[in-house]
């Protein structure tokens, strides 16, 4: 049950539940107890001297009347004590499940495979995060403890019903059978539909994330008011879906209202008849009476409760869903942490996605030696990426092996193997922070100095420090307040201070001025010494210096050596030059 997976959440905080769950249950008796008094003082009026108080040894009903104010001040008082420690101990609680929800989800996230992420949209994981964890939040913070008291409510009045009269207890409690079941009825109806309301919620909060990102293209293409009315359309979605479950919960209330009148009219009339016949004390009719509403009227708010409920579950299923994603690339027990020299070989690798009909790549076999460079070249769709991927583990390959210095990919530890590799990917992402801290991500005990080696070499220093704030100024969300190429010049120091063995760059110079271009082969000249690189490119002329130039089509070599060798060739690769060059 969704509902006990949740809670086995906080298990490490069983102790605050615990007595979160005491403080509700002595609460809600302390705010049954004034009823009972109010009972008790009818009885002293009424029969003074011989009144169930002064059975107990306090004779003068003035007294009586001075002990029952004096018990009912400290009863109040004991409501508010723990009223206030019922609230605090259930808030924190919801806060710290709350926050171990969000945390082990996002650290799920991060382990996820790549492959997951092929299908799922930012803003539907986002909306996990926030929306469902806070809505789960929301109940945990106020519906857990009015299930506890109306629970506590039913057992205490319960008791002393039954010790008053049997025959009106059973008259009390007739509706609650009614309640409960109409309960699971709704719930039941509900569930599909908060479901549905969870699904929009995330559709909405990716449509928001995608244009709030794709605002430039937006501008681009006047769509301002397209993109409104789609916004709009999709938050109508949500409202529908909304309003269809706040009908069937909004239903359930006044079912509850009448079951409970039907409770409280038989005790009242029946109590009443029988106070008359002399069957039943004044005073127990009034408590009876009185706590008849202790017992049936929290009811009416449980239909909030179940609303609550419902939403809470609905986001729960969304969340626990989320974990139970499974992790397919991960490290097995004997994994090894491996210093890396840069030696790479690649024997029969064959590899499909699973969204393609065809393999990405075709009994492939490769030897890069360390230190040396090496270049993939080809069109779009032709397996260049690809490589980079197994390389990076980000997928694993269903024919053949990939080793590196010997090693099996899968034999090495992940975050030893991704540690020592520096990617330079053609998306780049900067963090909306300083380029000094963009940098350092690089490798967070970086000095100064190393930070500032590594964009003298990446030839980024003589453009950040021109800017106003320098190192200290902020990129904004994704490098926005940069340019393509200084972007990549950042990127490019950013994967040179991890001081990798193996640096790629995968389509790093797609996009970028011949300047930076330049700049960037200059920076590959200074620190090839001694590293492999290997380099992906559309422009041959980033990866005429290249050891080796390997030319992919379809997933397959269909030829490799160096600048010169391929271009005496005259065969794919001196095609694409010529096209290049301006030479066919």
């Amino acid at each position: 049950m969704t509902l006990f997976k949740v809670l086995s959440y906080g298990k490490g905080f069983k102790g605050q539940a615990i007595w979160a769950s005491v403080c509700s249950i002595v609460n809600k008796l302390f705010d049954i107890a004034p009823e009972i008094l109010i009972g008790i003082a009818i009885d002293v009026v009424i029969n003074q001297e011989d009144s169930f108080v002064a059975n107990l040894g306090v004779v003068d009903p003035k007294e009586q009347l001075y002990l029952l104010g004096f018990l009912t001040f400290l009863i109040w008082a004991g409501e508010s004590i723990f009223q206030y420690l019922y609230m605090k101990n259930w808030r924190e609680l919801a806060q710290k499940i709350q926050h171990r929800f969000r945390v082990d989800c996002y650290g799920h996230i991060q382990q996820m495979d790549m492959r997951f992420f092929e299908d799922q949209s930012t803003g539907r994981l986002t909306s996990i995060l926030n929306d469902d964890v806070n809505q789960l939040e929301r109940f945990l913070n106020i519906g857990a403890n009015d299930i506890l008291q109306v629970v506590t409510s039913v057992v205490a009045v319960g008791a002393v019903f039954f010790l008053i009269s049997t025959k009106l207890a059973l008259l009390a409690f007739s509706p609650i059978p009614v309640i409960i079941l109409g309960a699971f009825y709704f719930q039941r109806k509900a569930e599909p539909r908060y479901a549905e309301v969870r699904e929009k919620a995330g559709q909405i909060a990716s449509a928001i994330n995608t244009n709030i990102a794709g605002v430039a293209t937006i501008k681009s293409f006047t769509k301002e008011r397209h993109e409104k009315k789609r916004i709009s359309a999709i938050s109508d979605e949500y409202v529908m879906a909304n309003e269809s479950a706040i009908k069937i919960s909004s239903a359930f209330t006044p079912v509850i209202r009448m079951a409970i009148l039907t409770g409280f009219l038989a005790t009242f009339i029946v109590g009443g008849l029988d106070t008359l016949n002399g069957d039943l004390a004044v005073g127990a009719y009034g408590v009876l009476v009185f706590l008849t509403q202790r017992l049936l009227w929290p009811f009416r708010d449980l239909a909030n409760t179940m609303d609550l409920y419902e939403r809470g579950m609905a986001s729960a299923r969304r969340i626990l869903g989320l974990l139970d994603e499974p992790i397919h690339i991960k490290d097995h027990a004997q994994a090894e942490n491996i210093d890396l020299s840069g030696n790479i070989e690649m024997e029969d690798v064959t590899f499909k996605y699973e969204s393609q009909t065809s393999a990405a790549l075709k009994q492939i076999n490769l030897t890069i030696k360390a230190g040396e460079t090496h270049a993939f070249v080809g069109q779009t769709g032709s397996g260049k990426s690809t490589v980079i991927k197994l390389l990076m583990r980000y997928y694993h390959a269903q024919q053949g092996q990939v080793k590196m210095d010997g090693v099996l990919i899968e034999n090495i530890n992940i975050v030893s193997l991704r540690s020592q590799i520096g990617l330079v990917s053609q998306a780049t992402f900067l963090f909306n922070a300083s380029i000094f801290d963009n940098i350092q991500y690089g490798n967070e005990q970086a000095t100064e100095a190393e930070v500032l080696k590594a964009a003298k070499l990446a030839e980024a220093h003589e453009f950040i420090v021109k800017l106003d704030q320098g190192y200290q100024t902020t990129v904004g969300e994704s490098g926005v307040k940069l340019s393509g190429g200084q972007i990549q010049r950042i990127a490019l120091a950013r994967a040179l201070l991890k001081n990798p063995p193996i640096l790629i760059l995968d389509e790093a110079t797609s996009a970028v001025d011949n300047e930076t271009e330049a700049a960037i082969q200059r920076s590959l000249k200074k620190i090839a010494d001694g590293r492999t690189i290997i380099l992906i490119a559309h422009r041959l002329s980033t990866v005429v210096h290249a050891d080796q130039i390997h030319v992919l089509e379809n997933g397959e070599f269909i030829e490799s050596g160096s600048h010169e060798t391929l271009l005496k060739n005259q065969g794919r690769y001196h095609q694409l030059w010529s096209i290049q060059t301006g030479g066919v």
